[in-house]
C-alpha cells in the first residue's frame, strides 16, 4: 500500500477547478460565517489583552476564574480537605521566602554562643555543688540544717541566720514544666546522674539549681524497667524515668504524677563518642526488643500517613482535645476501648494485630491504661528534636508569664505575616494570613482565649508532618515569631 501524501498547508487552501459555483443561498451563510468569525476572534483577542493585563494586576478573566473553580473542585474531590485545612496549610507559604541567609546565620552563631556559655555556668555550678558543699536539693542537708539551729542557734534571736536557713528549691508552682530548661551529667566513674535546671530572671541575673540529686537510678517503665542507668541510655529522643516520690524538692505541678518524664533533646555527641568503648556493657535482648517495638510502630504510622496527608493539623489537634474529654480522672491515662473509639471518630483505624501489638508495647505496667500523649506519638509518630527546640523557642517567646499558657491576644499581638508568600505576592494581606492560622489554632484549644504549650505543639505537629526538609519547617517557624 502506498504511503499517503500530506500536502503543504498552501496546497490545501487552493480550491480545485472542477467545483460548482456557490448559489446565492451559500453565498449568504458563508458571509454570515464569516462576520461570526470576525467578531469572536475579535472578542478572543481583547480577552487575550485582559489576560495579559492580570499578570501584572493580579486580576483573574472570567475564565481563569471557572478554571480555578474547576481545579479547587477536583482538588476537594480528590483530596476531601475542610477549609480547616487549606488555611492551616497556607503555613507553608513561610518556606518560600526563607529569611535573610546572613541574618539568619548570625542569629544562629548567637545562638550557639549563648548555649555554649548556659553549659559553661552549669558545669561551674555542679563542680561548686559536689566539690565545695552539699547539694540543695540534698535531703540530708535539711536535717544538718536543723541540728545546726538548735546547736548554734540562741533561743531569743529574732532572726535565723542567712547561712542557717532552709532552702527549698521551686516554691512557687508554675505550669511551664514542659519548656523546663534542664542540663544533666552522667558520671561514667560510678553511674550516676544528676540533672540542673538552669533559670534567667531579666537579662543579668541567673541562678542554677539542681533538679534531680546526684545519685544511681534505674528505669521505671519501658523494656528497660528495673535496669540501672548505663552509657548506653543516653541519646537524642531517649526518655528518662524517675519516681516522682523519690524527689521531694520537685514543683508539685510534678509530683502529682507517679513518674517524672524526662526527654534527651541535646547531648553531647564528642564527649559520649570518647566515653564509648568496646567493652561497654550488651544487652542485646533487650536492643533487639526495642528495635521490634521501633518496627510495629513505623508500620503503623506508614498506613496512617496517606490518612494525614494535608490534614495533620486538623487530625492531631483534633485528637489532643478528645482526649481530654475523654479523661474524666485528668491523670493523662486512658484504657483500650477509649484509644479504639478515638482512632475510629477520626477515620485512622489501624488493624486489630497492629492495634494488639502496639497496646502491648505501651501498656508495659499491665494496668490497662495508657498515657494520650505516649499514644499518640507511638501511633501517628513525632517530629524529631530538631524542630521541636524551634516549637519550644516559640512558645517561650510568647509565654512572657512563664505560665505554660499563652493568652491569644499575646499570640495576635506576637504573628507576623509580611513575610508569608502570599502577602508579598498581593495575593492576601497580612490580616488574612493572620486570621487564618488564629482560626486553625484555636480548634486546638479547650480554652477559647488561650493556647496552652501542648495545643501549640500539637498544632505545629500536625504542621510538621507535611513538610519534609527540616529548614523548611524551622523558617516556617523563625519567620512569623521573629525566633
Amino acid at each position: 500500500m502506498d504511503k499517503p501524501e500530506f500536502l503543504p498547508i498552501s496546497d490545501q487552501n487552493m480550491i480545485p477547478e472542477n467545483l460548482p459555483a456557490p448559489t446565492d443561498k451559500y453565498k449568504l451563510k458563508y458571509q454570515q460565517y464569516k462576520t461570526e468569525m470576525k467578531e469572536g476572534y475579535k472578542q478572543y483577542s481583547q480577552i487575550d489583552a485582559e489576560n495579559t493585563n492580570s499578570n501584572v494586576t493580579h486580576q483573574q478573566s472570567p475564565r481563569n476564574k471557572i478554571d480555578e473553580k474547576c481545579v479547587q473542585h477536583k482538588e476537594a474531590n480528590t483530596d476531601d480537605l475542610t477549609t480547616l485545612d487549606r488555611k492551616a496549610l497556607l503555613q507553608q507559604g513561610y518556606a518560600d521566602n526563607p529569611c535573610d541567609k546572613q541574618q539568619r546565620a548570625r542569629k544562629l552563631d548567637a545562638e550557639i554562643v549563648a548555649a555554649e556559655k548556659k553549659k559553661q555556668i552549669v558545669a561551674e555550678q555542679v563542680m561548686i555543688d559536689h566539690l565545695s558543699r552539699a547539694v540543695i536539693s540534698d535531703p540530708e542537708q535539711n536535717v544538718a540544717i536543723e541540728q545546726k539551729e538548735s546547736d548554734h542557734i540562741l533561743p531569743d534571736s529574732k532572726m535565723t541566720p542567712l547561712r542557717f536557713r532552709k532552702r527549698t528549691l521551686h516554691e512557687t508552682n508554675n505550669g511551664r514544666d514542659a519548656c523546663r530548661e534542664l542540663i544533666g551529667f552522667f558520671f561514667t566513674h560510678d553511674q550516676s546522674l544528676t540533672i540542673y535546671e538552669y533559670r534567667q530572671f531579666g537579662k543579668n541575673r541567673t541562678i542554677v539549681l539542681p533538679f534531680i540529686q546526684k545519685s544511681i537510678y534505674s528505669h521505671q517503665c519501658g523494656r528497660r524497667k528495673g535496669k540501672q542507668y548505663r552509657l548506653g541510655d543516653f541519646y537524642v529522643g531517649a526518655t528518662l524515668t524517675f519516681l516522682s516520690s523519690d524527689h521531694a524538692s520537685l514543683p508539685e505541678s510534678i509530683k502529682e504524677n507517679t513518674f517524672l518524664k524526662l526527654r534527651i533533646t541535646h547531648i553531647d555527641q564528642i564527649a559520649l563518642d570518647s566515653l564509648k568503648t568496646a567493652s561497654m556493657d550488651q544487652e542485646d535482648d533487650i536492643v533487639i526488643q526495642e528495635t521490634n517495638d521501633r518496627l510495629v510502630f513505623k508500620a503503623i504510622q506508614d498506613v496512617l500517613k496517606e490518612k494525614l496527608h494535608k490534614r495533620g493539623v486538623r487530625i492531631l489537634t483534633g485528637l489532643g482535645k478528645y482526649f481530654q474529654q475523654l479523661d474524666k480522672e485528668g491523670n493523662g491515662l486512658l484504657d483500650k476501648a477509649d484509644f479504639k473509639q478515638a482512632l475510629k471518630v477520626f477515620h485512622l483505624e489501624v488493624s486489630e494485630k497492629d492495634f494488639e501489638s502496639a497496646w502491648l508495647i505501651l501498656d508495659d505496667n499491665g494496668n490497662g491504661k495508657v498515657d494520650y500523649g505516649e499514644f499518640k506519638r507511638g501511633i501517628i509518630g513525632e517530629m524529631n528534636e530538631y524542630r521541636k527546640s524551634y516549637v519550644r523557642k516559640a512558645f517561650m517567646k510568647l509565654d512572657f508569664n512563664k505560665t505554660g499558657s499563652v493568652p491569644i491576644t499575646n499570640i495576635r499581638k506576637c504573628y507576623c505575616a509580611k513575610k508569608h508568600s502570599q502577602v508579598i505576592s498581593g495575593h492576601s494581606t497580612e490580616e488574612e494570613i493572620k486570621s487564618s492560622f488564629l482560626e486553625t489554632l484555636k480548634v486546638a484549644c479547650s480554652k477559647s482565649d488561650e493556647v496552652s504549650y501542648g495545643e501549640f505543639e500539637d498544632y505545629y505537629e500536625g504542621l510538621s508532618i507535611e513538610i519534609i526538609d527540616d529548614e523548611d519547617f524551622v523558617t516556617i517557624l523563625r519567620t512569623p515569631w521573629g525566633i
